[in-house]
């Protein structure tokens, strides 16, 4: 019994009155997390390897002796579609997750809180940071990423000076017919060139540049912060159940028969078993708070560098060609990537977050 004003268990669920066997399968999902983790950062970076790539291939020409034809075009066709075309599928499902987890935050873990008497602003810490994300949210989705017209090419040829490396003068694209200003990179996606590209988010169904990297930038931080959070209050939430129960103090009857003092394993398991939805909830928003937090600390340090995505992903490839282990055309002379637009921490963060083009715009209009 947890007393008055706590939530409180039936007598039936505690764990020295039944015999609840080890759950194996909890241990797997443990090791499938694992697994996912290890392997999503394996991807990210082994992804610019050549074996990598080979292993892709391969790995395709097999599974098309296997898939049928018909389904091989409808899976490429799809793929086109999310990938390559613009479209709200991806806006769609980061907003139907973004409900499901508040769903559920809102229908358990707010109400057992309060019976569990927790400050009222720590509980809704999650609502303020979520109005805050949906905002930058709409913004990163709207907000003209720094498109390049002809009549603004002229302007943005004057921002960045050329590298004669990466980003050589008097290079027009060849699909829109413009001279190509330094830092900028025509999307595929959007159709259209973008001053200071750094990549085309889906999840936004947007390119990312300079007038809408900030939006995106604190998008990120509060989508984090609001995972974090989310887990946070879950996860004392669940201590604190245990420590008013006094689960942890608790014995319980093994598999042989043995009555078992109650151990953290035991207590993790018992709680997923009694409050399955809250706890598969803590461990979704954990994996996704240390995904957005790795993906948010490399988006800061390319800001504090002043680089972008898709400028660091070149400079990586250029510096691949001097692996020893890679063999590259006597023809193919590497090339060095020197960051000339760095100038200092606090001048590449006031060029994130007071794009003087943008500005200029403005005035302007």
């Amino acid at each position: 019994m947890f007393g008055g004003g706590m939530p409180e268990l039936p007598a039936e669920n505690y764990p020295n009155k039944r015999n609840i066997p080890r759950m194996d399968f909890l241990v797997l999902f443990l090791f499938y997390l694992a697994f996912m983790l290890i392997g999503v950062v394996t991807i990210c970076i082994c992804s610019k390897t050549h074996c990598f790539k080979g292993l892709v291939r391969r790995g395709a020409q097999i599974i098309s002796y296997i898939i049928p034809e018909c389904l091989r075009r409808a899976m490429l066709r799809l793929l086109h579609y999310l990938f390559h075309t613009r479209n709200h599928t991806f806006v769609i499902l980061h907003l139907i997750l973004q409900g499901m987890v508040y769903t559920e935050y809102t229908w358990e873990i707010f109400g057992l809180c309060q019976e569990l008497e927790f400050s009222l602003n720590y509980l809704f810490l999650p609502y303020l940071l979520l109005i805050v994300n949906l905002f930058f949210f709409a913004l990163s989705c709207e907000t003209n990423p720094g498109t390049i017209t002809k009549a603004n090419e002229l302007l943005f040829l004057q921002v960045y000076e050329f590298d004669e490396g990466m980003f050589p003068k008097n290079v027009r694209c060849s699909t829109c017919d413009l001279r190509k200003p330094a830092r900028s990179k025509h999307c595929s996606v959007c159709n259209r060139c973008v001053h200071r590209f750094d990549h085309h988010c889906v999840w936004v169904n947007n390119c990312i540049g300079a007038w809408n990297i900030r939006y995106f930038l604190f998008y990120l931080l509060t989508l984090t912060a609001s995972a974090a959070t989310m887990a946070v209050v879950s996860t004392v939430f669940l201590v604190q159940l245990v420590m008013v129960s006094d689960l942890h103090l608790e014995t319980y009857i093994n598999d042989f028969g043995h009555l078992q003092v109650v151990d953290t394993v035991f207590v993790v398991q018992y709680l997923f078993l009694t409050f399955p939805r809250i706890v598969f909830l803590l461990g979704f928003v954990v994996v996704l708070s240390f995904l957005l937090g790795s993906y948010l600390c490399f988006c800061l340090y390319l800001a504090a560098t002043n680089q972008t995505t898709h400028e660091w992903y070149r400079g990586a490839r250029a510096w691949c060609q001097h692996c020893p282990h890679v063999a590259w055309p006597p023809s193919a002379e590497p090339q060095v990537y020197r960051n000339i637009h760095s100038r200092g921490l606090w001048s590449n963060l006031r060029e994130i977050f007071l794009p003087a083009v943008a500005h200029y715009e403005r005035k302007k209009k």
